[in-house]
């Protein structure tokens, strides 16, 4: 059978929220009086036993002046554990894993053709200053355990005694604190947790050259695998989504303290699905998160990163791994980030790279998801992904016992396919119908006069 791959792309941000989009897994802070809410995050997290990489894209729309962020860490970041990465390195993630709509075209039955179309994939003080800022934090209880500037991004790692101190210290040094924020941040204090904070340097930022924020990436070791989402919701219009790119060893990421399951896959779809796939895939996982009751997070692809099949985008290089923070290739004991500690990996191949991906979606709110996320890599490395199939009927005029066969089982299969998208996204079954038949339902096909003879 002939396979054509044919690419339709879902950005994960503008799919879901139009262009007003902001990202990270912290809270917003903004400047003045200016209103920020999350909406859609993409986060990357490289994990192997107790180190990390993480990777945090903002698709922050809006005077860079007025961005700000605060993220609770598990330790005080030296300067060379903080970078400035790549957006493309996550496009490049988003478009390898993104769900992907199949499309295959029926043979004749007397002597069968596939092609395949990939889915929609799938938003400095001076040092006497600094004095008086670092005095003036003690008072309220607040340290300043670190200061950096880190590409076009200034950064304070900070530790606090009690939230109303921190509190107190942020506004006073013109971060807008949302309502709501104390309780979150009290709970994280309890912790000995650290808060990173982050603020564009627009110096920096001409100075390099760059119109739009790049990811900031942590490298750092912790026995918790987690991911801090609760400060996110503190000033969230709304639930909001998180798309999460785990790159481990073993094998599949899921979370321990929520259930993870896997999207519906592989059903068939009637053909107009095809032009719409953006709106089915928005409908299909609204559906299914309902009927999960919002409590739930879904993996939406989980695959060894040296091979994919079919391919809707190619598989990371070595290299592009590496500045994600893959630390364990080609070394025996290696640091992500270290200077000179990490050597680039040969070009990738076809073939085990001894790097899983595994692709987590989760739509939350406060109120379904009380809890920071907490992960867990597992050993199984069985390759799975969001897969939605297109069949395309034969329309010649070969006449046999097949083709006779395959024209009357036609009309149970169309409606078995209206029932599989009324089904997966809760579309009324009526409607579906209409538009598979450009809006009539078409009268039955009469019954040819000689299959009646050998029934």
């Amino acid at each position: 059978m002939r396979r054509l791959i044919l690419v339709t792309m879902l950005i994960v941000g503008a799919a879901w929220h139009g262009s007003d989009l902001l990202a990270f897994c912290g809270f917003y802070v903004a400047k003045a009086d200016t209103k920020l809410f999350n909406k859609a995050s993409q986060v990357v997290l490289v994990r192997q036993d107790d180190r990390t990489v993480l990777t945090m894209a903002n698709d922050f729309k809006g005077d860079p002046k007025e961005f700000a962020i605060v993220i609770p860490v598990p330790t005080v970041l030296q300067k060379d554990q903080i970078h400035v990465g790549d957006k493309a390195l996550l496009d490049h993630l988003d478009a390898y894993s993104a769900p992907r709509l199949v499309e295959y075209f029926d043979e004749n039955p007397c002597s069968r053709m596939m092609y395949e179309l990939r889915a929609p994939s799938a938003a400095p003080a001076m040092a006497g200053a600094r004095q008086d800022s670092a005095a003036k934090a003690r008072s309220l209880g607040v340290t300043i355990e670190a200061q950096y500037t880190v590409g076009e991004y200034d950064i304070l790692i900070l530790s606090a005694q009690q939230s109303s101190g921190l509190e107190t210290w942020l506004r006073e040094n013109g971060y807008r604190i949302p309502p709501g924020a104390a309780s979150v941040l009290t709970s994280y204090i309890r912790q000995n947790l650290k808060f990173f904070v982050a603020k564009v340097n627009l110096k920096e930022q001409a100075k390099l050259g760059y119109s739009v924020l790049r990811p900031i990436q942590v490298a750092y070791e912790s026995p918790k695998f987690m991911l801090p989402i609760r400060l996110g919701m503190v000033n969230a219009d709304g639930p909001q989504e998180l798309f999460v790119y785990a790159l481990t060893p073993k094998g599949r990421v899921e979370a321990t303290n929520y259930r993870t399951v896997k999207l519906p896959t592989g059903t068939e779809l009637p053909l107009y699905v095809k032009e719409r796939f953006p709106d089915f895939y928005k409908a299909m996982f609204s559906h299914q998160v309902r009927k999960e009751n919002m409590s739930t997070i879904f993996t939406e692809y989980a695959w060894d990163m040296g091979w994919c099949d079919p391919c809707a985008a190619d598989p990371l290089s070595s290299e592009e791994l590496r500045q994600l923070g893959v630390f364990w290739q080609g070394e025996s004991n290696p640091r992500p980030f270290g200077p000179g500690q990490v050597r680039p990996s040969p070009p990738i191949r076809s073939g085990p790279q001894n790097v899983f991906m595994t692709r987590l979606h989760v739509r939350y709110d406060a109120a379904h998801f009380p809890e920071d996320l907490v992960f867990q890599e597992t050993a199984d490395r069985s390759n799975f992904q969001g897969r939605y199939v297109l069949r395309h009927e034969w329309k010649g005029n070969e006449s046999c016992e097949a083709a006779d066969r395959y024209r009357r089982e036609l009309p149970q299969r169309r409606e078995r396919e209206a029932q599989n998208l009324a089904s997966l996204t809760g579309w009324d079954l009526g409607q579906i119908r209409r538009s598979m038949n450009g809006g009539r339902i078409p009268p039955p096909e009469p019954t040819k006069w000689w299959q009646q003879i050998w029934r």
